[in-house]
């Protein structure tokens, strides 16, 4: 049996996904996630125009000698949008191996390694009520873990921090359907180093010491900074400080290492090993923050976390809504299946999304599972899918109060 047909699907159920869908000779489907928020349709062109008639003929069996091809074959190799597209063609030769094995992915993975996955819920507010209106709202629905982000005194609209009010929905998304150009948000780190520790205190005197906290600083610090902030917040017992610095310096968190024992996550922009390579060999992480949308699939995210372990570095998958229930059912049985898991982020997908893509997972009580069906449990309605058109959108740029461009 051979790939015989490769299809690219792109729709924007309320945001742009694009899904690569694969059948097989005797009409199996995989499906695989190779969503790049911002940058939809390179993704969908390198594989439309590049990657698909490459894989007709090939024997959907041969998963890791396609990867291999695809990243070995091109002479061009990393980078977000190669490894979306690698990742989308992985996940699916997954997705029909494990149909046609009859079981859920995570059987061909070694089987479960626990009962079900824990997950952090999106907590925010522009002030401290509506804040803890939010957290409030996510404890009575089970969740024990909240990331939180909150307003800025002195600023206005900033990364993670919804703009609906009180109440426990988690609506930001933050590509804007704003045309030709981005919009643009302006921050001071000054302010927010002052702000941030006051927050967390009000939510450990508030929620007490049970509730797992986390925090993502978004690439917005310099080193000294974080160091200082990581410092700064070590009595309120994150479970995790995300993205303080920019990723591409892996260097810079030794300096947050030396100050501070606040757990460490990166990686939300990382689509390799090798970008891990330093901060997992001298265990200056603690957490592996990569998406198996954008990290070349299945194939290369167990190797990455497989490697982790080694050093007592646990995974922490990213899965916001601009990963499509594909991808998200794909870190799930990842999830399921590791030995060294440590959390999934969780935001549920909207109405109209969860129309166009029906998944087998469930949540009880703060956990997740991806369900028993054969595969990774996702189903794509092409017909439902067609009823919603590409939008262009993208994601802010961001600047300092006096104008100059800072890290978003």
């Amino acid at each position: 049996m051979t790939i015989e047909l490769v299809d690219v699907n792109i729709t924007s159920p309320g945001r742009n996904f694009v899904t690569l869908k694969i059948t097989t000779s005797d009409g199996i489907t995989g499906l695989g996630d190779a969503t790049l928020n911002g940058r939809e349709l390179a993704v969908a062109s390198y594989l439309a125009d590049h990657v698909a008639s490459m894989l007709i003929g090939r024997d959907e069996d041969r998963i890791e000698d396609t990867w291999q091809y695809l990243y070995r074959g091109p002479y061009w190799r990393r980078g977000p949008v190669t490894m979306a597209a690698i990742a989308a063609v992985d996940m699916a030769l997954w997705d029909i191996k494990a149909k046609k094995a009859g079981m859920p992915l995570y059987q061909l993975l070694g089987g479960a390694s626990r009962e079900g996955v824990r997950v952090y819920a999106h907590a925010s507010g522009t002030d401290y009520a509506a804040l803890k209106n939010a957290i409030t709202g996510y404890e009575e629905l089970g969740y024990t873990a909240v990331r939180v982000q909150t307003g800025v005194p002195g600023l206005g609209q900033i990364y993670g921090v919804s703009n609906a009010g009180p109440g426990v929905r988690y609506d930001y998304e933050p590509a804007k359907r704003s045309g030709d150009r981005p919009s643009e948000e302006r921050w001071d780190t000054r302010n927010y180093l002052n702000h941030m520790p006051g927050i967390f205190s009000q939510i450990r005197e508030d929620f007490g010491t049970d509730l797992r906290i986390l925090h993502d600083g978004h690439h917005r610090m310099t080193p000294i900074e974080a160091a200082r902030f990581a410092k700064d917040i070590e009595p309120y017992d994150l479970f995790w400080l995300e993205d303080c610095t920019p990723g591409e310096d892996q260097t810079a968190l030794r300096l947050v290492r030396q100050h501070s024992t606040t757990p460490l996550a990166i990686g939300e922009v990382f689509n390799s090993v090798y970008d891990y390579q330093t901060l997992i060999t001298e265990r200056l992480i603690d957490y592996v923050r990569s998406a198996v949308t954008h990290t070349g699939g299945i194939t290369a995210m167990k190797k990455l976390l497989d490697f982790a372990a080694i050093y007592g570095i646990k995974s922490g998958i990213h899965g916001p809504t601009d990963i499509s229930p594909v991808g998200m059912a794909a870190a799930l049985h990842l999830d399921l299946a590791i030995h060294n898991f440590g959390i999934q982020e969780y935001m549920p997908h909207n109405e109209q999304t969860l129309e166009v893509f029906q998944t087998s997972f469930t949540f009880d009580k703060g956990f997740l599972h991806p369900g028993e069906n054969p595969g990774l449990g996702v189903e794509l309605d092409e017909d439902a899918a067609a009823g919603y058109d590409y939008t262009k959108a993208y994601l802010p740029v961001n600047r300092l109060l006096d104008g100059t461009v800072h890290d978003w």
